[in-house]
């Protein structure tokens, strides 16, 4: 009922009709005269199917267990500690409570939507103001898949490379508290500074105490452990549309044909819109990030959809020889904390109930990845000048 409160009335016939049958044919025509239109639509449902199963279910047993973990951590208190002892290094880097911390934790871990199995339980609702819920989505975002990114990326073949990767998770931390902030500061103006998030609970809940279930230890750590993972199911199925559509999208203007650039219609084919974008933008990217090579510059594009495809780059372009140290910091620094959010940013702010505010969470974490990388650069050029 309150999804259609909010909408609006508008006239059936004006400009709109007409702007999207251009854009939306404007848009299909462009990729079908490349890929051919048979191909486009085979891709796209093939693309689509191994999303689902090969991304969506993957994120959906993440946040299962990421949602035992957190209904544990609410249940026992943990949630209320972490608060506690945090809030006086969270608050004053991000405006944000300390409890926020453990979905940054549970991100760095596994991947972006972990932090959504905390973002509906009442012993961690509870301490977030309206403005702040919805930064929750950058936050968990920068930190995405970066144990993964991290050891992936010490692994390479390539001079400093742990040194350098540490380098990188300075640089995804610098560029998490740009975008949060900025946020933040968008969220202030649109929701105001005083009103707290709504909890289902109809009891208010004193600030010393927490809810837990009835019964013994033992018993409230199963249903807890049981019930954290339900939820994370429910997020695993919020998240599959704006994934599945959104990514689809992206790998089609990132990825190129076949081998011998023929299409065959199979998933993940796609016209290389993307980094051909990105060559002609890389005299300025190049010069900020102090890539060594051009191509340099497919691998943070690639990140915008998918963090495993861009590293799965950065391996290739290792095994030649054309990667530095440099790169290897800002290719961490920018998986990281872009980790592919084009995908799935827009599912996350579904899931959270902010969709309005989907926009200005978009350009807060370009804005932010864009920094985390050029800080990773800026660090390494001082450290080479010692």
């Amino acid at each position: 009922m309150e999804k259609e409160t909010n909408r609006k009335l508008k006239k059936n016939i004006g400009l709109e009709n007409f702007m999207c049958l251009v854009l939306f044919f404007g848009l299909f025509g462009a990729i079908s005269s490349k890929m051919g239109a048979i191909n486009m639509i085979k891709t796209m449902m093939s693309t689509g199917y191994d999303l689902l199963m090969n991304v969506c279910l993957y994120l959906m047993a993440i946040a299962v267990l990421a949602g035992a973990v957190s209904g544990v951590f609410s249940e026992f208190g943990v949630i209320a500690l972490v608060n506690k002892v945090l809030s006086k290094v969270m608050r004053p880097i991000y405006d944000l409570p300390g409890a926020s911390s453990l979905g940054m934790m549970n991100c760095y871990l596994s991947d972006n939507p972990a932090i959504l199995t905390f973002t509906h339980d009442d012993n961690f609702r509870r301490y977030f103001k309206k403005y702040q819920m919805p930064a929750l989505t950058n936050l968990g975002t920068s930190f995405g898949m970066g144990l993964i990114t991290t050891t992936t990326m010490m692994g390479m073949n390539v001079k400093g490379a742990v040194t350098s990767a540490l380098i990188g998770n300075l640089g995804a931390i610098i560029g998490s508290v740009v975008s949060v902030r900025l946020m933040i500061r968008a969220c202030k103006k649109m929701y105001g500074t005083e009103e707290m998030v709504e909890i289902s609970s109809k009891k208010l809940i004193p600030e010393d105490k927490r809810v837990i279930r009835e019964g013994s230890a033992g018993s409230r750590l199963i249903q807890s452990l049981l019930d954290g993972g339900r939820v994370g199911v429910d997020m695993g199925v919020s998240i599959i549309p704006g994934v599945v559509i959104i990514c689809t999208l992206v790998v089609i203007l990132t990825k190129g044909p076949a081998a011998g650039g023929v299409y065959t219609g199979a998933a993940n084919e796609g016209i290389a819109f993307l980094p051909w974008l990105g060559k002609q933008l890389s005299f300025v990217i190049n010069p900020l990030f102090g890539f060594s090579v051009p191509e340099a510059i497919a691998v943070p594009i690639t990140a915008l959809g998918s963090t495993g495809a861009a590293i799965g780059a950065v391996a290739k372009m290792a095994e030649v020889g054309r990667v530095t140290s440099n790169d290897i910091a800002v290719y961490t620094a920018i998986c990281m904390c872009w980790s592919g959010y084009i995908s799935t940013h827009l599912a996350m702010m579904d899931a959270l109930g902010t969709k309005e505010a989907t926009g200005k969470a978009l350009v807060s974490h370009t804005i932010g990845g864009l920094v985390a990388g050029i800080s990773a650069h800026l660090i390494c050029v001082c450290l080479n000048l010692i």
